[in-house]
């Protein structure tokens, strides 16, 4: 992921190579995986936040501009950097150090996650009560993913097949933005405390309130970690707040298939490939 963008765009490159020179072979890994590696924490968040951090530095070259923004997740960090409140290298660190905070918490109490499809909010949450398992990112209408103990989810997985829904496994190694990863949320804001803000240029929506960051962004950032993440209500409220274009940054389109499922009366692109910019390109810029 991100080769394409690496080789045809020299701001893509100066991406990666500053995320190379704060932590070797992360080119390598994004380029090159293998796919069990990705798929650890500790590698799977710097490597994700660089393509992201890739495809923004291409974009902005290009003289796309947002009026506002928002990440899932790990890439709420990236988008803090892209909004200006902190330089890319102090952004880089923190998500180094997050994916590791995560990864030990996983290690430390076994868990997983699942999305769970067909299946209304109200449902989902009261499946989650009764098996003791977590609703923790509001994705879309009719799709929430949980986090639970592999045991609870053994259960929880077959009650949701009663009620006439689906859990997916996701391929995760741990239970995030739950009580799970409460010690790394902990960790996290203590490292933050040490890291200083600068203003946002624009707007970013919060995984955790879905509004835009206040005067504690350190607060706001450390507990996302466990906490869910509101999707849908932020799609949502970026949309009354005049956002009729979204652009996802970086690998695959699972953030553009989530807000056409909110919301299919905006236009949705994705952003990782040369092909993809120049699209953007024509379609954004000629408004």
């Amino acid at each position: 992921m991100g080769r394409e963008l690496y080789d045809a765009f020299p701001e893509a490159r100066e991406v990666f190579s500053l995320a190379d020179s704060l932590r070797p072979g992360t080119s390598g890994q994004c380029f090159n995986g293998p796919d069990s590696l990705l798929a650890e924490t500790v590698n799977t968040q710097p490597c994700l936040f660089a393509v992201e951090s890739a495809a923004a530095a291409v974009l902005t070259a290009q003289g796309v501009r947002a009026d506002m923004a928002a990440g899932f997740s790990l890439g709420e960090v990236a988008a803090i950097a892209f909004c200006g409140a902190l330089d890319l290298s102090d952004a880089f660190r923190l998500v180094c150090l997050r994916g590791r905070l995560m990864q030990e918490d996983a290690e430390a109490l076994p868990s997983s996650m699942a999305a769970v499809l067909k299946l209304d909010e109200a449902t989902v949450t009261s499946l989650c009560q009764e098996h003791g398992v977590y609703p923790v990112n509001f994705n879309c209408p009719s799709q929430i993913s949980v986090s639970g103990s592999t045991d609870a989810m053994t259960a929880f997985s077959a009650a949701v097949k009663a009620a006439g829904g689906r859990a997916v496994p996701l391929k995760v190694r741990g239970g995030f933005h739950s009580p799970f990863m409460e010690r790394a949320s902990r960790s996290f804001e203590a490292e933050l405390r040490q890291v200083a803000f600068r203003p946002f240029r624009i707007p970013l929506y919060a995984n955790l309130t879905a509004e835009p960051y206040g005067d504690s962004p350190k607060d706001t950032l450390s507990a996302q970690i466990c906490h869910p993440v509101l999707w849908e209500k932020t799609v949502r409220r970026m949309i009354a707040a005049g956002a009729d274009t979204f652009i996802e940054l970086g690998p695959g389109k699972t953030l553009c298939g989530l807000i056409q499922k909110t919301d299919s009366s905006v236009r949705t692109f994705c952003a990782a490939s040369a092909a993809d910019i120049e699209s953007i390109c024509r379609e954004v810029l000629s408004c």
